[in-house]
Order: structure tokens, then C-alpha cells, then sequence
């Protein structure tokens, strides 16, 4: 699907958001191990979470959906089944990481495969501390997708994560559900702490801290009702367009405002953007609040080490706002772009350079001159879901028509985005 985008003068209105796909995920995930009937409202749209869905029905979990609420008639830590077939996570990590965890206390065997994409991204993170609990998993090459696992009895572990990852903290965590003892992760620093909050909202027996969290595997874990916040991650594209176009103002209904997700926020504000959160309630122990965003100038900066890991899926868009900032954007320490869907390092310095912007590629980042007028063009999507949302951004504010190739990779994370951009350009 090749999309065609014209430059729009200002963005305005009022925009409600589909559900963040990072608590979608791990809601239904947790749902399938309770006992009773859980609804989840608000669930993510996106194929990834579809898949999600998809790989758990396999494994004989019973799901209703209507729209974008679901229930599950969750099976208990015992009442998964072996699977027919191959269990297929899609183009999404998260299903493929997270469901790994669960599988390794399963005492079958099965295989979770992907598509071509996925198929590409390392798995051997979350391998090497599952094989340490006692699972059997056999991977390409030892770390690339297909993943077999032969599940069953489960050591519980104290293990140490080499690079922060809130998908292979999931995924240990998961896994120490099913062992008996108390399973510790460290984190060398903070990740997303998503899956802590939903796991103590179904009664887990978790601790958390500074540097990471201890679960006491085997405890009963019981349904529940929940409602998952507007995701941020997908706010960022329109977010990012208010900024750019000037006279732009937007409202963003019920966004998620985890602190541990709030450094694209931060790093905005700090830079000089008229960003104001007018409301905040806490629902299921996840923090929300409307947004108001109003059109600013930006001074640019550096975005390295830990900074570059808490903004690591906002990075392509944040390359967009770098180009018309007033000092450029300077991305360190992010080789984790290199191993996402695309190599988002070549995909994100390749369109800009379309865009005639002479952005340089570094190992792990990129530079990006600031001060620049966007030019129409050709725009592709690499079949990144990110990449295709930053750029059409870009194309919005660029002098001239510009199209995007495979447009509908979005649908990954955010089949309504260019519905809703409709809605609010002028």
C-alpha cells in the first residue's frame, strides 16, 4: 500500500487513541493464567496484539472480542494445552518474548515462529536465562526465530539482565510464575515496569525496587477487570506533528503517563515544546492524562545511554523533529535500532536523505543537521510500522507531495493512523 501525502498547513482537534500495545500485551497474556473471566477495555487494534491473541487461542484460551474490548476465560498456571501447530507471533517481539516465558513452564512441547522480519531479530536474551531455569529451547543459530521449547519443571533464578529490556524482564518473570521459589530480576537500568504493575493487579506475589523486581512463583492469580491507557508510543506521531506545524494545537484524550515511559515527555519539554498534561487519574495502577499540544520551536539535542534506551521506539520520530530543530539531533548508544523490524539507524538516515536532509549513520545512532526544509519524495517504510508513521510526520511539513511505500505497515501497531491524521490536518 503506497500512501500519498500532501503538506498540510496546521494539525488541530481532539483525538482519542487506541490502547498502548505494551499493557495490552501483557494483560492478555496474565488473563490467560488467571482463574475466572477477565474484560479488558481499550485492548490494542494492532496486528501485534492480534497475535498476541491469536497464540494464546492456541493454546486453548477462550477470547471474545468486540471492537476493542475482549474477555478471557483464563486457564489457570495448569490449564494451558499443547498446541496443534506452530504458534504464530507475527511481526511482533513482544509476543514471541513474553509467550516464551510462559511456554518454558508449559510441560509440552511447542514452537512459536514469526514472519520474515521477525524472523531476523535476536532471541538469544531471553534464551540463555530461560535455559538457566530449566527450560529446553532450540533456536536458529542458536538465537534467531523459529523458537522450540520443551517446557516443564523450573528453577527459580536470580538473574542479572546485560542491557535493560522490559521484554526479557517479562519474559523471566514469566517464567518464575511456574517455579518454585522466588525469581529475582536486576536491570542494569530502569525499564518499563508495566509488566510489575499488571502482574500485582491479578494478585502475583511481587516486590519491586530500584534495580529491578522478586516474584514468589506458584501463587493463584485471579481475573480481573481493566482498561488499558491511550498508547503514548503512538502519540508520539501526533504529538510531533502538532510541534512542527506551526498555529497546530491538539488534545489527546487518556494517554498513558507511566513514569517510566515519560522520557519522550521530558526530553520534548526540555527542548522547548508546548506540551501541558491538563487531567491525570490512575486506573489499575497505570497513570493517564489528557494532553494538550501546541505548535514550538525546538533547540534539538544529544540523546545517549540511558536516555537512548528509555526513548528507543520514539527515536525515528524524534529524527524527524531533529531536522527541523534549531540545533539538530544527535542519537548515541542505540545499536538496539539496528535489530528492530529494519535497521531503523538506515531506514530513518535513508528517507531523510530523500527528504534532502544530509543526516550521517553512525554503529549506534545517527546525526542529524538541524534547521532544514523538508523536500517532498519518495518515501519507503522498509515494512516498518515506525518508520512509516515518522515520515509521513515529515512529509506533512515538507514542501511538496511525498508518498509512502508500504504505508500499511502501520497497521502493526496502529491500523487507525492515517484514518485519524485525516481528521485533524488542515
Amino acid at each position: 500500500m503506497t500512501e500519498r501525502i500532501l503538506p498540510a498547513r496546521t494539525v488541530s482537534g481532539v483525538l482519542c487513541l487506541p490502547g498502548d500495545k505494551s499493557i495490552s500485551h501483557r494483560y492478555a497474556l496474565i488473563a490467560s493464567l488467571a482463574e475466572g473471566v477477565s474484560r479488558i477495555r481499550n485492548y490494542s487494534t494492532g496486528a501485534d496484539c492480534g497475535s498476541t491473541l491469536g497464540a494464546l487461542r492456541a493454546l486453548g484460551v477462550e477470547i471474545a472480542r468486540r471492537g476493542a474490548e475482549i474477555t478471557i476465560q483464563g486457564r489457570g498456571l495448569e490449564g494451558l494445552r499443547e498446541p496443534a501447530g506452530d504458534l504464530d507471533a507475527g511481526n511482533s517481539g513482544s509476543t514471541m518474548r513474553m509467550l516464551a516465558g510462559i511456554l518454558a513452564g508449559q510441560p509440552f512441547r511447542s514452537r512459536i515462529v514469526g514472519d520474515k522480519s521477525l524472523s531476523r531479530r535476536p532471541m538469544g536474551r531471553i534464551v540463555e536465562p530461560l535455559e538457566r531455569m530449566g527450560a529446553k529451547i532450540q533456536a536458529r543459530e542458536g538465537r534467531f526465530p523459529p523458537l522450540e521449547i520443551l517446557g516443564g519443571f523450573l528453577r527459580p533464578i536470580d538473574y542479572t539482565l546485560p542491557v535493560a529490556s522490559a521484554q526479557v524482564k517479562t519474559a523471566v518473570l514469566f517464567a518464575g510464575l511456574f517455579a518454585e521459589g522466588e525469581t529475582t530480576v536486576r536491570e542494569p537500568a530502569r525499564s518499563r515496569d508495566h509488566t510489575e504493575i499488571a502482574l500485582r493487579q491479578f494478585g502475583a506475589d511481587i516486590r519491586t525496587g530500584p534495580d529491578g523486581a522478586s516474584l514468589s512463583g506458584r501463587a493463584r492469580l485471579q481475573a480481573r477487570e481493566l482498561w488499558v491507557p491511550s498508547d503514548l508510543s503512538s502519540a508520539a506521531f501526533f504529538i510531533a506533528a502538532a510541534l512542527l506545524l506551526p498555529g497546530s494545537e491538539l488534545l489527546i484524550r487518556d494517554v498513558g503517563l507511566n513514569p517510566t515511559r515519560s522520557a519522550l515527555l521530558d526530553f520534548l519539554r526540555s527542548a522547548g515544546a508546548d506540551i501541558q498534561v491538563l487531567t491525570r487519574v490512575e486506573r489499575n495502577g497505570e497513570l493517564a492524562g489528557d494532553l494538550r499540544i501546541r505548535a514550538s520551536r525546538l533547540a534539538g539535542g544529544v540523546i545517549e545511554k540511558d536516555l537512548a534506551a528509555a526513548l528507543i521506539d520514539e527515536l525515528p520520530v524524534l529524527a524527524v523533529l531533529g531536522a527541523a530543530s534549531d540545533e539538530g539531533l544527535t542519537v548515541r548508544d542505540a545499536a538496539e535500532l539496528r535489530v528492530k523490524e529494519t535497521d531503523r539507524i538506515a531506514t530513518v538516515v535513508e528517507n531523510l536523505r530523500r527528504m534532502g536532509v544530509a543526516a550521517e549513520a553512525s554503529a549506534d545512532g545517527f546525526f542529524v543537521p538541524g534547521g532544514q526544509r523538508l523536500r517532498g519524495a519518495a518515501l519507503d517504510s522498509f515494512g516498518d510500522h515506525r518508520i512509516a508513521m515518522a515520515f509521513t510526520v515529515a512529509a506533512l511539513a515538507a514542501e511538496g507531495e511525498s508518498t509512502m511505500a508500504g504505508a500499511g505497515a502501520a497497521g502493526v501497531s496502529f491500523p487507525e493512523f492515517y484514518g485519524l491524521l485525516r481528521q485533524v490536518v488542515r
